[in-house]
């Protein structure tokens, strides 16, 4: 195993978790605000207040993630159960990378959102991989 590869893997990871985290706040605390939900695409304070309900459910599904991810980076400091603390930072991270394609397919708009929720997943799932193969 590749000490350097899953160092790498690891801050990818933990830098997923903290985008997620961020979506959280900006999603299910930080919705009422123009710039926030502006930031979402949402042109109308109607429109805002209708999606609210949805922003801040879906929030909860970036923090979820997000915990897992975080969850799964402490298990991997115990050798009894590393194993097990990759499956589940990996579960995580590719739910992460798999909502930002679902993204990315349902409106090519957002690629910028896509990339951000997405690419440091990817990073992460890459790294943490080539870590246990090499």
């Amino acid at each position: 195993m590749s000490t350097a590869l899953l160092v790498v893997g690891i801050v990818a990871a933990a830098v997923a978790a903290l985008i997620h985290v961020l979506i959280f706040f900006m999603e299910s605390v930080l919705w009422s605000r123009p710039g926030v939900w502006r930031g979402f695409g949402v042109t109308t304070q109607a429109d805002a207040d209708v999606l609210r309900p949805m922003a801040f459910n879906q929030g909860f599904y970036n923090v979820f993630l997000a915990i897992g991810t975080a969850v799964g980076l402490l298990m991997l400091t115990y050798p009894s159960v590393a194993t097990a603390g990759l499956g589940v930072v990996l579960f995580a991270l590719l739910s992460m990378l798999l909502a930002s394609i679902v993204l990315i397919t349902s409106n090519p708009k957002l690629l910028r959102a896509a990339l951000i929720q997405g690419l440091a997943p990817l990073i992460a799932i890459g790294f943490l991989i080539l870590a246990q193969v090499v």
